[in-house]
């Protein structure tokens, strides 16, 4: 398989992780103290840095950090937009739309001398 796909795969799956750590104890465990929503983020967490990390060394194969970076912001708003909506229940909103065009134009900008 293609490094770039190996590496938007991995991305995708710890971007998955990482947003129940960041965001999922707003709503799982808003009655207990920080403390313990932390320790439970930083256990989902751990599970982001085994996919992370290895996607970005395979990644950096056949990418630069910027266009690594830059394509992990598109996967984070391509996750984050329907947690929000599905998980949080956050009513999905028009910025939503508007940041996403504003990423589109960074992944050209990012990825214009590859093509």
């Amino acid at each position: 398989m293609q490094p770039t796909l190996i590496t938007i795969g991995l991305l995708c799956l710890s971007n998955i992780f990482m947003t129940f750590a960041w965001y999922g104890h707003l709503r799982t465990l808003g009655t207990k103290p920080w403390i313990i929503a932390a320790l439970v983020s930083w256990g989902i967490a751990l599970f982001e840095y085994l996919l992370q990390v290895p996607a970005n060394r395979i990644g950096y194969t056949v990418m630069n950090v910027g266009q690594l970076k830059i394509l992990q912001e598109v996967i984070t708003l391509s996750i984050f937009v329907p947690f929000s909506v599905w998980f949080l229940r956050e009513p999905l909103k028009l910025d939503y739309l508007w940041a996403g065009l504003c990423l589109l134009g960074a992944v050209y900008f990012i990825f214009r001398s590859k093509f």
